[in-house]
């Protein structure tokens, strides 16, 4: 009897564990007590037991996940486990038979999705993340909109997706009947619609199948994929949904769900019902409606006037041309409410392209910097746009990402991510509070001349900065430089003759021939990272006004200790003496290098790193026959061929890697 007691008060413990306890499978048919389920975003529970991920606002996201973590492994290096899941669910558009944004079932590390974008990202990821294998999500994707950057297939398909939105496998949105017959359906439909996600530990396969309600399970999955998720999964993971609504709005319903580890979901029944779905019968409108028809002309006409005092304030230019380009397109209303109304408080700096604020996205949180350039004239605007969209794509950790642009009037706005730590000549100008050492110049400077390379030959097409300088170089949040406003200088050739150039640049940083002809070149920008070089090391201006009306033209300044033999005493004293005196005097002469008068003679960005990485050696200046007057050379030639005549030994005598360096030396680049 005693015995008996005993196993009844342990039962009576497991069945009421705690929720931090392990959890292996649940079950919702309908969300009426669906107890502390974990909402963000604009998601919520309705009245009669609906999960509403979305509704009528624009631009925003929702996410709905189950409170406690699941186990999916035994070990953080164990297999996963099987695992079956089913859930119901409709999308209704607001304005059919304009489409809105899909939703996607999610397994991933937290519950919190943190920088997530609306719009076709479906509040899972943002530019900088999608795809990162360090994000350990699994998805299964319901998507209603075709995105080509991300491989889409049409507008209507269901995919699976690791750590991205690339699916890895995705199908025209249907399924297979008992006769293997293929039936189409349309996920936007606003009808309720099953799916069922199924992965097999022991064969690492995942099954994914949709249908109707009331249909019944498929026999054949939609989707049959081989993929191994142990490397993916943690060993306790969230589950849950994620969706987004873009420029239309769009209702995303969880009707019910079901979910259980090592064993198959429990089957759905007595599901809530979904809301009415278009306009009410005419007769309830005449019966409520007549007897307040004045008051709502009342409404109508304050609203009207309200809505254009409004669209006034927050009005854009936007043209047909640019609805392709409608995911970089950010809403000026959304970056008015960003930056506060684009107060002077929050006003980050102002230059020769116009004023940058700060601000912070009002769902996303994301903080971004915004750039307002005036453009008077429309012409080339097209192209220009194409161009930001297109550098938009380009991804490198020391670029300053470029999210997106708008267009307001006379005003072109363009979106970048915050750079935390401001521009690099803070640091560096005007008595500085906080200087940066010389083991952080370097850095900034093997990061800037990362950044430079990547833009000349690693990305598909040349892409010239114009204008690189420590007021162009921002810093993230760990110190790194990043490159910032390149390419923005096309804007002024856009719209012209192309027969004329215009010269757009910082005086002191602006190659010769580019002065002469107005027409940039990767040398040219060669010249400007000379003097960027000469800049971050002596803590001085490329040219810096004296009291006796003669300007210190710092490369003259530096060579002048060169030529003296002490061209370390020309490093900034704010760096202090912890420094390593080879590596800075590499700095100082490879700045002299690179402002070489003619360009054939200066490196490119491929020699530079070599340079810097210690993978070569700089010829030593001497061996050019450098001249005072404008720092010409006695070689004739160009830098090709004096790398070619320069001894091979003299070069290898401080090359890490002499394979690489012989490489180098015959490539003639």
């Amino acid at each position: 009897m005693f015995f008996n007691l005993v196993i009844l008060v342990a039962l009576f413990f497991v069945d009421f564990a705690p929720a931090s306890c392990e959890v292996d499978g649940f079950t919702y048919n309908g969300f009426q007590s669906a107890g502390n389920f974990s909402l963000a975003g604009i998601a919520e529970r309705t009245s009669n037991g609906l999960l509403l991920l979305t509704n009528s606002t624009v631009q925003d996201q929702g996410h709905a996940f189950y409170p406690n973590p699941i186990y999916f492994k035994n070990s953080p290096n164990s297999n996963a486990f099987s695992f079956s899941t089913t859930f119901v669910f409709a999308i209704r558009s607001d304005y059919r038979p304009l489409d809105g944004h899909g939703l996607v079932f999610v397994i991933a590390p937290q519950r919190g999705i943190r920088g997530a974008v609306a719009n076709h990202y479906l509040g899972l990821f943002n530019s900088t993340n999608n795809g990162k294998r360090s994000n350990h999500v699994v998805g299964v994707e319901l998507d209603t909109i075709i995105s080509k950057e991300f491989d889409d297939i049409d507008n209507n398909h269901v995919g699976i997706d690791i750590n991205g939105l690339k699916s890895v496998a995705a199908h025209t949105a249907g399924y297979f009947d008992g006769i293997g017959l293929f039936h189409n359906l349309t996920l936007i439909s606003g009808q309720p619609m099953q799916v069922w996600v199924d992965y097999d530990g022991s064969t690492r396969k995942i099954n994914v199948a949709v249908a109707p309600l009331h249909v019944g399970k498929p026999v054949s999955p939609l989707l049959a994929l081989n993929y191994d998720l142990s490397p993916i999964l943690h060993q306790t993971m969230y589950v849950g949904f994620s969706s987004s609504t873009g420029s239309v709005p769009t209702h995303h319903y969880i009707l019910g769900w079901s979910f259980k580890t090592n064993g198959k979901a429990q089957e759905l029944s007595q599901l809530p019902n979904l809301p009415r779905f278009g306009r009410k019968g005419t007769s309830r409108f005449v019966t409520i409606g007549l007897p307040l028809i004045s008051l709502v002309s009342l409404v109508v006409v304050t609203s009207v006037v309200v809505y254009y005092v409004r669209r006034k304030k927050y009005e854009e230019l936007l043209e047909d041309w640019e609805r392709k380009y409608r995911p970089q397109r950010f809403k000026y209303k959304d970056l008015y409410k960003a930056t506060k109304g684009f107060r002077e408080k929050e006003l980050l700096g102002a230059g020769g392209f116009g004023k940058v604020y700060k601000g912070v996205m009002p769902i996303t949180k994301l903080e971004i910097a915004v750039k307002k350039i005036s453009h008077e004239s429309r012409q080339g605007m097209k192209e220009f746009v194409s161009e930001i969209v297109s550098i938009g794509r380009m991804q490198h950790r020391n670029v300053v990402p470029l999210l997106g642009y708008c267009r307001r009037k006379g005003e072109l706005l363009l979106i970048y991510e915050y750079m935390s730590n401001g521009s690099l000549d803070k640091y560096l100008h005007d008595q500085p509070i906080f200087t940066l050492n010389w083991n952080q110049r370097f850095r900034v400077i093997r990061g800037v001349a990362s950044g430079l390379f990547f833009l000349h030959e690693e990305c598909d097409y040349v892409v010239v900065h114009r204008d690189i300088k420590a007021s162009n170089v921002l810093l993230d949040g760990e110190l790194n430089g990043r490159l910032g406003d390149f390419g923005l200088a096309r804007l002024y050739g856009h719209g012209t003759d192309p027969q004329t150039t215009r010269v757009v640049g910082t005086l002191g940083y602006l190659a010769p021939e580019h002065t002469r002809t107005g027409r940039a070149t990767p040398s040219s920008d060669v010249f400007s990272f000379g003097a960027f070089l000469l800049e971050v090391a002596c803590g001085r201006r490329p040219i810096q006004p004296r009291q006796d009306g003669d300007d210190l033209i710092l490369v003259d300044w530096v060579f002048s200790y060169w030529n003296r033999g002490n061209i370390l005493d020309a490093i900034d004293p704010n760096i202090g003496i912890d420094f390593v005196p080879g590596q800075v005097e590499l700095v100082l002469k490879l700045g002299l290098f690179c402002s070489h008068s003619e360009p054939s003679f200066r490196p490119t960005m491929r020699h530079i790193l070599l340079f810097l990485d210690g993978v070569v050696a700089l010829p030593e200046l001497s061996a050019l026959g450098v001249s005072s007057a404008g720092l010409t050379y006695d070689h004739r030639g160009g830098f090709d061929d004096f790398v070619k005549s320069y001894p091979a030994s003299s070069i290898n005598a401080h090359s890490r890697s002499p394979s690489l360096t012989n490489s180098f030396v015959s490539d003639g680049r």
